[in-house]
C-alpha cells in the first residue's frame, strides 16, 4: 500500500505539466484522484494533454481517477468541483490548487480582462475551493492543502533590481503573493484541527508545455529542475501526519534535499 492509500485528492490544472505529474504520483501512492481542468479531451486545446487521457493512464496503472471538466475562471463551475469529486470518489482529503495562467508584459499594459482572469484563476478559485473542501476535513480531523506558488511572489530587493524583477510578471507575482498569504493565514486559523496548509513552489523552471510557449520570456541561464521534483515534494507534504507540517512556503528542491526539522515549523520570510 502506498503512502496515500485510502485518501481522495482533488488536483486542479491536471491536464498537463505539474498537475499531471502530481496526479500520477498520488495515484501510484494509492490516492483516488479527481482531475480538474478545462481540457477534457485531446485535440481541444492548443497544448498537448487532457484529463481524459490521464484518467486512462492512471487506470492502466491500476489507479483510480475521474475527470472533472471545469473552467476555473467561471464561479458556477468552481462551485461544483468538490461536490462532484465527493460524489465520484468519497470525502476529499487532499486539495492541490495548481491551475494557473500568466500573461507576460509590462504591468501598466496588462488589460483589465487579463488581470481579472489571473486573479480569478489563481486567487479567487483556490480560496473558494478551500472554503468548500476544508469544513469536511475539519470534521474528519485530517486534511492536506497544497497551493502551488512561485518565487515571483517574492519582493525584489533593490535598486538596482535583479533581472527576474523586470520580466513582465507583476500581476502573476501579485497572485502568487496572495496565495502565499492564504496558505499561511489559513494554516494559522486551522492549527490544531489536523488540516495542513502549505504553499509549494518550483526551485527552477519546469519545462511544461505551458512554459515552452512562453520560453522567450524566460532567462537563458534559468535553472531547470527535474520534471518529477514538484510531484515528489507535494507527496512529501501530503504524506505527513495530519497537521504535522503546516504554514510553510517551501520550494521543491529545498524540500527534497532537506529533512523536515523537528518540532513546529516557524514561518520564514519569503523575500
Amino acid at each position: 500500500m502506498g503512502s496515500l492509500a485510502g485518501r481522495v485528492a482533488v488536483i486542479t490544472g491536471a491536464s498537463r505539466g505539474i498537475g499531471a505529474h502530481i496526479a500520477e504520483l498520488f495515484a501510484a501512492e494509492g490516492a483516488a484522484v479527481a482531475l480538474v481542468a478545462r481540457t477534457l479531451e485531446p485535440g481541444t486545446s492548443a497544448l498537448p494533454g487532457s484529463i481524459s487521457e490521464l484518467v486512462e493512464r492512471i487506470g492502466a496503472g491500476g489507479g483510480r481517477a475521474v475527470a472533472i471538466q471545469a473552467d476555473l475562471t467561471v464561479p458556477a463551475d468552481v462551485e461544483t468541483v468538490v461536490a462532484r469529486a465527493e460524489e465520484a470518489l468519497g470525502p476529499v482529503d487532499i486539495l492541490v490548487n495548481n491551475a494557473g495562467v500568466n500573461f507576460y508584459g509590462p504591468a501598466l499594459d496588462i488589460t483589465p480582462r487579463r488581470y481579472e482572469l489571473m486573479f480569478r484563476m489563481m486567487v479567487h478559485t483556490p480560496f473558494r475551493l478551500c472554503q468548500l473542501a476544508v469544513p469536511g476535513m475539519v470534521d474528519r480531523g485530517q486534511g492536506w492543502i497544497v497551493n502551488i506558488t512561485s518565487k515571483q511572489a517574492r519582493h525584489p530587493l533593490g535598486p538596482p533590481y535583479p533581472d527576474w524583477a523586470r520580466d513582465g510578471c507583476v500581476p502573476y507575482g501579485m497572485c502568487k503573493s496572495a496565495l502565499d498569504r492564504l496558505s499561511t493565514g489559513l494554516a494559522a486559523e486551522l492549527e490544531g484541527t489536523g488540516v495542513s496548509v502549505n504553499a509549494l513552489g518550483t526551485a527552477g523552471l519546469v519545462m511544461t508545455p505551458g512554459v515552452a510557449v512562453v520560453a522567450p520570456h524566460t532567462p537563458d541561464n534559468a535553472p531547470v529542475e527535474p520534471d518529477d521534483a514538484m510531484a515528489l515534494a507535494a507527496l512529501r507534504l501530503c504524506a505527513t501526519a495530519p497537521g504535522e507540517a503546516t504554514g510553510r512556503i517551501v520550494y521543491s528542491m529545498d524540500l527534497l534535499d532537506r529533512p523536515f526539522p523537528d518540532g513546529p515549523w516557524a514561518l520564514s520570510a519569503t523575500f
